[in-house]
Parts: structure tokens; sequence; C-alpha cells
């Protein structure tokens, strides 16, 4: 039909334009915040690439739902200002029956957000873990680059080392500085080396010299020595057992029913059924008065998503909480959703008849009789 072919044309159209723009904004906004992440020593500066890429894989079910709410308000809206909306409404056709296209023209994507919220979420989320455990997992002279000064992990050293080994666990002209609230001290030498001993690992300087200064009396002290051992700030502790929820596969989520895995599992499946929500509510939103050419229609839609998805996060924040069950929660939140959804429509339905807009297919006959 015509009708159908046009309108999932111009809402392809659409999608594609706007999930280019989204990603655009969105990658940006997570490059820079990688990048900041990065600079502070939380993550490897050669692992940014990788965990820009986890976190947009991760956060593609939002910008994939919010690029199809955007498109079929955007879609519709035109054709209320351009006026065949009004015409479509004269020829029979009501405001649900856009229904139907806009479902056959969004179900691929729905199942790319279900697969994606439910099982590729905690994947990439374990694999962004492993990358920032292995990072914290180093010892802060591994951190350091040759020739450059680089903050230990808990903030209270600055390390400066030339590293003349391939392992990085031997370095040369090795520069500390220290700095607690009793003293503060400059340690300087000639090598140092990385040994461990149980959970904890020293870094073993060789010829070199301390200068220390005590904050409270502002005594100086200078040491010189042969060798010389500290303990750094990161302890070698065994890798984590148990995974955060946001990490556990969703099967994992349901076998171990804590209220934590039951709100994580509520936030996934919250996902996939706050999409097709808004894809029903963006039909009734997109409403606009072709005499006004304005997008108030459009902001107003970018508010209800923006409530929406905060309602999302709270409904995972309330099972997590133990203040209702998961079927609780999926049928206020996204059942509520549901049934406003279908209200509009009603409403909307109800006002175009109202003002003559809407007429039924079997008027015309009657009326050419």
């Amino acid at each position: 039909m015509l009708f159908d072919s046009t309108l999932r044309a111009d809402l392809a159209r659409s999608f594609g334009a706007t999930l280019v723009v989204i990603l655009t904004i969105v990658l940006t906004m997570f490059l820079i915040r990688t990048l900041g992440q990065a600079a502070v020593g939380r993550v490897s500066p050669q692992d940014v690439v990788l965990l820009l890429g986890y976190t947009a894989l991760g956060h593609l079910p939002t910008m994939l739902a919010l690029s199809l709410f955007v498109s079929v308000v955007a879609t519709l809206g035109r054709m209320y200002r351009d006026s065949e909306m009004t015409i479509w409404f004269a020829s029979g056709v009501g405001l649900a029956r856009f229904v139907r296209p806009v479902l056959r023209t969004s179900w691929p994507v729905l199942l790319v957000i279900a697969a994606l919220a439910l099982f590729v979420w905690p994947w990439v989320n374990q694999r962004a873990n492993d990358l920032k455990e292995r990072f914290e997992r180093r010892s802060d002279i591994s951190r350091v680059a040759p020739g450059q000064f680089q903050s230990s992990s808990d903030g209270k050293r600055v390390f400066f080392i030339d590293r003349d080994s391939e392992d990085g666990r031997t370095g040369r002209n090795v520069f500390i500085l220290s700095t607690t609230p009793q003293a503060e001290s400059v340690t300087s030498a000639k090598t140092g080396r990385i040994e461990v001993e149980g959970d904890d690992r020293f870094l073993v300087l060789d010829r070199g010299q301390r200068n220390e200064e005590n904050r409270a009396s502002g005594e100086k002290t200078l040491s010189r020595f042969e060798s010389y051992r500290i303990l750094v700030g990161d302890r070698a502790l065994a890798r984590v057992t148990g995974a955060p929820p946001r990490a556990t596969r969703s099967i994992e989520l349901l076998r171990k029913p804590t209220p934590r895995n039951l709100g994580e599992f509520t936030w996934r499946m919250g996902l996939l059924l706050g999409a097709g929500n808004l894809l029903l509510l963006a039909i009734p939103l997109s409403a606009a008065n072709p005499r006004r050419a304005s997008n108030w229609n459009l902001l107003f839609a970018l508010l209800t998503f923006v409530v929406y998805y905060n309602a999302i996060n709270l409904s995972q924040a309330w099972v997590a909480g133990g203040r209702m069950g998961v079927g609780t929660a999926l049928a206020l939140f996204h059942g509520g959703a549901f049934a406003l959804a279908l209200a509009l429509l009603w409403w909307r339905e109800q006002g175009n008849r109202g003002l003559g807009l809407t007429r039924r297919r079997a008027a015309a006959p009657a009326a050419a009789a």
C-alpha cells in the first residue's frame, strides 16, 4: 500500500540520519571522558580506543531507542506541518493506523536493542572492568612512562623513571616525591626494581639519597644509602571472584535473585519495554499545528524521553532496594506507560473526529449514493 511504503521509507531515512547525529555527539562525549580518565591515571592510554568502543557498545541500546523515538516524532511532525496528515485523516486513515507501519519499520531495531541489553551489555561491562582492573593491578612503577612524571594511584607519590628492562620491573635514574600529612620527602637513586612478597610490592632502590622535611617542626634530614626498600601503594590483590551485577549475564541474574541482581534485570528489561512504549508515545506526541512552524512537539517529546528513562533507573533502584518486586516494577512503570500511550492515541483520534478531520471509509459510498 502506498501509505505504508511511503511512511516506512520516510521513517527509515529519518532514523538513519538521527542515529548518525546522536552517535557523533555521544561518541565525542565518551571520548573526552575516557581521555580524562587516562590523563589522571585511571585507565591505560593504550586502552583508550578499546574502552571507548566498549562504552559506546554498552550505551547503544539507549541511542537506538532515542533515534527511533526522534525519527517517529520528526517524521510525523513534518507530515502535520505539511498538511499531509490532514489529507490522510480526510481519506479515512486514523491516527491508530500509523501504528502498524511504525512497528514494521522498527521491529528489527527492537530486536537489536533486546540483544544488546540482555547479552551484549554484561559482556562489554566485563571486558571494560577487566581492562581497568588489569591497569589498577599494575604497580606504580610500571605505570610510569619513561621520561614522564606520573602520580601514584593514591596521589601521595610522584614518580620519574628511565626504564632499562623489557619487563618494566627495573629502571634507572629514579625520582620519587612522597607527601604525607607529617612529612615530605624526595628520594632519588641510580637504579630501582620491583620485588613482590606475598600480596605486597616493594620498590628496592640502589645507590641514592633521601631528603626529608618534617612539616610540624621544619626539621630537614639528608641520608644516603646503598640499598633502600619502600612499600609501593598498590597491592597485588587477587582477582575478585564475584562480578558486579552490571557485568553478570542475564540468566545468572535470575539464578541468583538478590535485590541488586533483580534490579539490574529490571533495568535491562526496561530498556526493551521502554523502546517499544516510546514508539507508541511518539505517534500522538508528534501532533503539531500546521499554522505554527515550531518544534515544540519535538522538545516536549525529548522531555518525555528523559523522564521515562529516569523512571527506568528509578525502577531499578526500587527493586534493588527491596521496595518492590520485578513484576510490580515492570507493570507499574512500563504497563503505565503503555496505557498512557493508548490513552493519548484514543484522545488524539477522538479530537480529530470531533474536528471532522477523520471519517470512516464506509462513509464515502454512502455520500456518493
